[in-house]
Parts: structure tokens; sequence; C-alpha cells
């Protein structure tokens, strides 16, 4: 029972991303948040990383498959390499990831609590109750493979965390930012990004507040007598699927409604073994009987198809994109970014690398569209082009460094290529010619360093 502010198809892709792109995303994936860092501060890169649409639409501007389940392990991946190396610097810090690693956060986050003073027993209790709600008490039939846990050092936090439905190879992103959080009980969500189930089992919809109340209630009964009244009243026992587990091991539901072996898969609120507990380690269950409540408000829904088709992109920003690089008169960005012979193809990569910075909620409704900057990693919608991609490293990186010396020109110009796209966008009708932008695209894809996976 998921309240969604979105919920997106995101299809299971197998494959690794090679060294060469995984080493840029981390520089490129850094320099965003540090542009974040420098123009609104730590909260906004927190709130950021709660949106589903904005997360994915970053994804895809880094050049991995625009819309797989296979971004949100990579994007965090080279987040947490580029920000933790820079923790002190930026106040924040990525724990937990996929597997093994997910097992890690409690530990993590105590050890930063005590670096920091912040109160290690409230964050390691939202670490566990995010994924206790999104692996237990939403029966929706993903099982949690990965938990994400960015800490910043005035205590704000943010969850990225997945869980992987393999009967049906799709996968679901959830999101949850203290930012948003008044209370457990005031909708925690951020948002859901995965297939779409149908009805399911979601006792922390704000609608369900009357059936919360009635199950904690039912804690404080008799299990066997409630287990026995259940039965009378429907002929079946739904102990299961009632259950909202709050002491024990996370367990779901096989297609029978009846506990599966095969789920053992650890969750990602069980710590590893330690050969010591952290001082200010929080008792056993010291989480139990808090309340949760869904926050559900931005939709995200991805298609099946692997390629990039014309009805998957605002066709209209785009254009906005392309006539900003080819179109006007690109000297008085060549001057202000102090790259002589800028070429329009990479205007069109930074003008797209400016929105993802500077841009909306609204801009993020299609992904898709910004995998025009930088292809994406299985040729979709083109190789990725090195060459371009190595050029908006440089140009955003110079822009950051001389924005720290207080010379903001260059940053000024790239806010002003996302704003000169959306005021073509509101006065003139720049549609995209699709398929020429992917001709073109492929034409020039050797020129610029064109690669993907298979290279």
């Amino acid at each position: 029972m998921l309240k969604r502010s979105g919920h997106a198809d995101l299809p299971l892709h197998t494959g690794v991303v090679p060294k060469w792109l995984a080493d840029r995303m981390k520089l490129l994936g850094t320099q965003i948040v540090e542009a974040l860092l420098i123009n609104y501060g730590k909260k906004e890169v927190l709130v950021r990383l709660s949106d589903p649409l904005w997360f994915q639409s970053l994804g895809a501007v880094l050049g991995m498959d625009w819309h797989s389940s296979g971004i949100t392990t990579s994007v965090m991946y080279a987040l947490k390499r580029g920000i933790n190396e820079r923790a002190r610097e930026f106040g924040l810090c990525v724990c937990g990831g996929r597997g093994k690693y997910s097992r890690k956060t409690p530990d993590e986050l105590l050890y930063l609590a005590d670096a920091t003073g912040l109160d290690g027993l409230s964050l390691v209790n939202a670490s566990k109750l995010t994924a206790k709600v999104d692996g237990c008490a939403v029966q929706d039939g993903f099982q949690l493979y990965m938990h994400n846990f960015v800490l910043s050092d005035e205590g704000d936090w943010v969850v990225v965390q997945q869980g992987m439905n393999t009967s049906t190879r799709t996968a679901r992103r959830y999101h949850w930012s203290s930012e948003n959080l008044r209370s457990f009980v005031d909708e925690p969500h951020s948002g859901i990004t995965g297939e779409n189930q149908g009805k399911i089992l979601n006792l922390t919809d704000s609608a369900a507040k009357e059936t919360r109340g009635t199950i904690l209630t039912l804690t404080h009964e008799n299990p066997d007598r409630m287990l026995r009244e259940i039965a009378k009243i429907s002929g079946n026992d739904y102990s299961r699927q009632l259950e909202f587990d709050f002491e024990g091991t996370q367990e779901s539901l096989n297609a029978k409604g009846e506990v599966s072996p095969s789920a053992a898969m650890a969750s990602p609120f069980s710590p590893a073994p330690t050969a010591g507990t952290p001082r200010n380690a929080p008792p056993e269950n010291s989480w139990q009987g808090s309340q949760i409540l869904i926050r559900n408000d931005r939709n995200l829904v991805m298609p099946a198809h692997h390629d990039v088709r014309a009805e998957d992109v605002d066709l209209k920003r785009l254009g906005a994109v392309l006539a900003t690089a080819y179109e006007s008169d690109n000297k008085d960005f060549e001057s202000l970014l102090l790259t002589p012979g800028l070429g329009p193809r990479t205007l069109q990569s930074l003008t797209l690398v400016s929105e993802v910075i500077y841009g909306t909620p609204s801009r993020f409704t299609d992904p898709a569209r910004f995998s025009f900057a930088h292809g994406g990693k299985d040729g979709h919608p083109f190789p990725v082009p090195c060459r371009i991609y190595d050029e908006s490293i440089r140009v955003l990186g110079d822009a950051i460094e001389k924005s720290k010396l207080g010379y903001n020109d260059k940053s000024e110009c790239l806010r002003r290529l996302s704003t000169t796209a959306q005021e073509i966008e509101k006065y003139c009708d720049p549609i995209a010619d699709f398929d020429a932008t992917i001709a073109r695209e492929r034409k020039h894809s050797a020129e610029w360093g064109g690669r993907t996976c298979k290279d």
C-alpha cells in the first residue's frame, strides 16, 4: 500500500559499467554535486537525490542506460567514490551499497556519529525503518538488495534503495529524505520508482491510519488468539500477510502468500558481524513501535524497450537544447567560458548538464532527453562520445574552480545555457527532428570518440 509520488518500470539489465565510463561518471557526478553545494547547499543535494525523476535524469546525463535498474547502483557507486574522497570538504558521506555493503550501513553510521557528534541511534533507526517499510511492510514483490544512506554533517539524510522482482525481471527504486520528514508518521517517502504491480499491501499509506492503529492494538493481543480469530473470519490463515515486522528478520511472501525461504537474501538493515560493537551502538529493537507513513507524489514510468524513441522525449525541450547549441550565436559562450572553438556539440551536452544543476522539478519529467548529453553505454540513443564527455568535465570543473575564487562568470554562463534553452522553448516552437538528431550523432560518433560497453 504505497502512496506513490512516483513509480516506474525499471527493467533489469545485466552487465557491468566499463572502467572508462565509471571513472567519467565519478568525475562528472562529483562536479554536479559540488556545483549544487556551491549554489544551493547540502540540503538541496539531498533533496534532489530524494527525487526519482531528477535521479533518473542524473543517471542519463552521466551516460548510463537511460531507463534500466543499473542506473541506481552505478550512480550511487560513482557518487560514493567521488563524495567520500572529499567528505570533510563537502560535509556529505555515502554509506552502504549493494549486497554485503548494504549490511555495513549501521556500523558506518555509528562510526560517523562518533566522529561528528550526531545521534547515531536515530540514524541507525532511520536506516532500519526505511528498509523495513520497503522490504517488509510493503509486500509489493520486490526483495531489497541495495541500500545507500547519504548523510550530511548537519544530520540530514537521504536513503536510496532498490528491490528486485526476479519473476518479472523488474526493479523498484525507493527514495527517502529527512528533509521531508516531520515525523515517521507524516509521509516520509519522497518517491518510489518501479514496476506497477497493481494493488499491494501498504500499511504506511496515510489512508491506512485507522488500520495502523488497529494493527498496533493487535500487537498487544495474544498472537495465537488473534490468528484463530482471523482464521474464523476469513477461512484462511493470513497471519503472514498481516505481519508488520519490527522485531525479527525481514520475511517476504512467495506467490502463494507463504514465507519464501529463497527470500533469505540478507536484508540491508541487518548489521554485518563485527569483532566489536561501537560504543554508541543502539540496543536491540530500539526502534520497535515506530510509526511509518509514505508520501508519494512523483511519477516515473520507464518503458521496457531498450532503445530511445521519439515518444520517450519531450521533443520541444530537446529542440530548445539543440537550438541553444546549434542556432544561437555561441561566440558569447566561447568568450565567457574561455574556450575558443567551443563547438555546438559540447554546448549541447553542457546545456543538459546545466539543466540538471539549475533545473526545477518540472524539468525532469522526460529523463530520456538527458541521454542526449553523453549517450548511453549500450549505444542508446547513441554511443558515449568520450571526447565531448571529457570536454564537459573540463569546462564544468574549470567553472567550479573559478567560482571558488570569486569569479562567477563561467558559472553564470553555464546557468544561462539552461535559461536560454527554456526561453527558446517558451517563445518559439523548436520541435526537434528526432531521427535526424540520432543520425547526426551516429555519423560523428567515431570523430567524437564514441564507445559502448562492448568496446
